[in-house]
């Protein structure tokens, strides 16, 4: 097929796609270079391996705050020709990004002016409230002195988010550029909802050209003299800003990453790769990690989820409560505050439920899109109850309880209320508007969710794994309503989620797949594929015990597992497809908390296969960062697994990944009213020889410890106490 016959295929196949599901993320070429990025609360920055912005195709680069892009690009050149790579790195903990470039052969006239290898050239990068930090370093390694200039161009769109993903308007506001000063450019935007917003671009020290759009240098360098050059983007600041000087913010910045991680336990183990695993994670976590009025926050994802999302806060909270419990408490009081307290068709809002998404956009001010305040989401109340449960009980923080008991009951509410609209004892969703999301689960492809001819489910469609939530949820809320004096609560709570057990087997129960439905539709149909909803359903305890080796059996078969991890859909069902984003790839968080279900039923073989699978998975992964998902082709020897093109990384509920497969494979329990710390049925992989826990805390008290591997058992070892702590191994059949 021709170029042009081909990219006109992949075009109508975006197209296509855009019709069926709105906010389908579009990717019709390769990036040609590979990209990084870098977040500070609520900004981030997404560059090319050579720190440029907008200088080649394919990645979706820029400074965006707030949803909005602040710079459109940013490209370096040296006497008009571009620098060659020489290496790019993200340091560490991700506070910065450090690319080093050299110049090619350049010419003046047919004279070579200036041999290639001659100019080391150092890019530096980080972001700091609202602003990104650029300083570039100089050095001339040759015998003679270099004559050259050095441009940077620079210019924004002020797009919407949405706009970048590929969303297409009609009208857009007025964008501008202007000089104000010898070192200072002022680019600009008048909205369509009225707001103002604006790029302030500062040099220093003062170019030797400005215009509106472009800063140059000249530079004469002798052998070995070094110099610099540092500018700045910052979001929305005064007409005058003076950014703070490079050096400074960027110490400042690195003391608050730093005070992220003090108070969480830390982990070391016997193997240096899955160190780096649990490094990198963590920095990652770091980065996405929110200052918001009600706490820290998690935000799920770069760049296209960089923002306040309910069920990846919550599921994110979840897989981090055995490691830093402070993260749930931040997510529990932000989405408290922002629960739905009316009827919105347009954002799926109803009283009691939990927020899916907020947008700062102008799309979303003037809802072109429903996102501003989005409700759309079936998961993210019952996960709420769940979590507040689940906190309470890691911590015994009843304070937090009293505060979030209100939230508490009115998620219970929608639940019984609006969650089930049809009265079947099911919590059920449909879009109120064409405009909002066609499925409301995790699983939120408009091809999700289906029959196992291949048929889209239609209706009010009641998901496997959220009725599982709602019993778990259920279930908690019991143990906290007894924890705040209401035992009558606490009984009806109780039978609640033992009748929904019952009445979730009957109706989901699949004798002839020897697992649950996918789903119910709006008739009642079962869909009847094999999916890894079911082994969420594990997690959540709501299956009975025979049947639970029955769905994790068929979990751990190759029409599931392919050595990588578990796939969302087994192959051979309809619809499955192992590069479609929720059809046959495989995601780690599902993958995690699968595991979590594993470890309640005592499978921890299984728990085992699936650490191990996702272990080398990160291995190969770039920076030991396990992505948002992966495709879901079986593994070969001596090949690694196939990436998934758009796929965010850092992810935070990925990023959390590592940490929750630990939980699951020692059995990690906390027992808040004896002050104790127990280890159940612990089982090591055998990539892992020991692993050591500091700082493991437990209210006021924490201890330091050491699991060690032998053959088929494991022991522990306390190494420090502080406090009043017990620890133990315990061992059930």
């Amino acid at each position: 097929m021709p170029v042009e016959a081909a990219a006109a295929t992949l075009n109508a196949i975006a197209d296509q796609k855009a019709v069926e599901s709105p906010f389908y993320i579009p990717m019709t070429g390769p990036a040609s270079r590979p990209r990084r990025a870098l977040k500070h609360d609520d900004t981030f920055v997404v560059l090319d391996s050579h720190g440029d912005i907008g200088a080649s195709a394919g990645g979706p680069d820029g400074l965006f705050n707030a949803d909005t892009r602040y710079l459109a690009r940013l490209e370096l050149a040296l006497n008009d020709v571009q620098p060659l790579l020489l290496g790019s790195n993200l340091r560490d903990d991700n506070s910065s990004l450090t690319v080093d470039l050299t110049n090619p052969d350049i010419y003046r006239n047919g004279r070579l002016v200036l041999q290639k290898d001659m100019l080391h050239i150092v890019r530096t990068f980080f972001l700091w409230r609202g602003a990104a930090y650029q300083r570039i370093g100089l050095q001339n390694h040759g015998e003679h002195r270099a004559s050259f200039d050095l441009t940077l161009s620079f210019d924004n769109d002020f797009a919407d988010l949405f706009e970048v993903r590929g969303e297409k308007r009609k009208h857009r506001g007025i964008a501008t550029s202007r000089l104000v000063g010898p070192s200072d450019v002022a680019l600009e935007y008048i909205g369509l909802d009225g707001r103002s917003l604006s790029t302030m671009v500062h040099f220093d020290p003062r170019p030797t050209r400005l215009a509106a759009n472009t800063a140059t240098y000249h530079f004469e360098l002798k052998p070995q003299q070094t110099t610099s050059l540092f500018v700045a983007a910052s979001c929305n600041a005064e007409v005058g800003h003076k950014p703070v000087p490079f050096f400074r913010g960027l110490l400042a910045h690195r003391r608050e990453m730093r005070n992220f991680s003090k108070g969480a336990a830390t982990v070391e183990t016997s193997n240096d790769i899955f160190n780096e695993v649990l490094c990198q994670a963590m920095a990652d976590l770091s980065i996405l990690m929110t200052n918001t009025p009600q706490g820290r926050y998690p935000y799920a994802g770069i760049p296209w989820y960089s923002t306040t999302f309910g069920r990846d806060g919550l599921i994110t909270a979840l897989q981090l409560l055995w490691i830093d419990p402070r993260v749930a408490r931040g997510v529990l009081k932000r989405l408290a505050a922002f629960q739905a307290k009316s009827v919105d068709p347009l954002a799926d809002a109803e009283p009691g439920k939990i927020l899916h998404e907020m947008r700062g956009g102008e799309m979303a001010a003037l809802r072109e899109v429903p996102f501003a305040q989005y409700y759309g989401s079936v998961d993210s109340t019952p996960l709420f109850v769940m979590l507040a449960g689940m906190y309470v009980e890691r911590t015994g923080d009843d304070e937090t309880l009293r505060e979030l008991w209100p939230a508490v009951e009115a998620a219970l509410g929608w639940i019984d209320g609006p969650g089930d609209p049809d009265k079947d004892g099911f919590v059920e969703y449909q879009r109120a508007t064409e405009q909002g999301l066609q499925n409301q689960g995790w699983k939120d492809s408009y091809d999700a969710i289906f029959h196992a001819d291949g048929k889209l489910a239609e209706g009010n469609i009641a998901l496997a794994e959220v009725q599982g939530y709602v019993f778990a949820a259920k279930h908690l809320a019991s143990r906290l309503a007894l924890r705040i004096g209401l035992p009558d609560k606490a009984r009806q709570l109780e039978a609640e989620a033992e009748q929904l057990a019952a009445r979730f087997e009957e109706a989901f129960w699949c004798e002839e797949l020897g697992t649950y439905a996918l789903a119910l539709d709006g008739k009642k149909m079962p869909c009847a594929v094999r999916a890894s909803n079911a082994g969420q359903l594990l997690f959540t305890g709501i299956v009975r015990e025979d049947r639970a080796r029955m769905v994790a059996a068929d979990l751990m078969r190759p029409h599931f597992f392919t050595g990588w991890g578990i796939r969302t859909i087994a192959r051979g069902e309809a619809r499955y497809n192992p590069m479609s984003y929720h059809d046959g790839s495989i995601w780690p968080h599902d993958n995690a908390l699968i595991t979590l279900g594993l470890a309640r039923y005592g499978l921890k073989h299984s728990v085992e296969a699936v650490f191990k699978g996702l272990f080398d998975t990160a291995a190969y992964m770039d920076l030991r960062r396990l992505p948002e998902l992966f495709c879901g082709f079986q593994r070969e020897k001596r090949r690694g697994p196939t990436l998934y093109p758009v796929a965010c990384a850092p992810q935070a509920w990925a990023s959390a990944t590592p940490y929750t497969l630990l939980e699951a494979a020692l059995g990690i329990e906390f027992d808040v009213a004896r002050g104790e710390i127990r280890f159940r049925n612990p089982r090591m992989p055998a990539f892992l020889q020991y692993v050591i826990l500091r700082d493991l805390r437990l209210g006021e008290s924490s201890v330091d410890l050491c699991l060690r591997k032998h053959e088929n058992d494991v022991s522990l070892e306390v190494l420090r106490t502080r406090g009043q702590i017990q620890v133990s191994i315990v061992l059930t059949h």
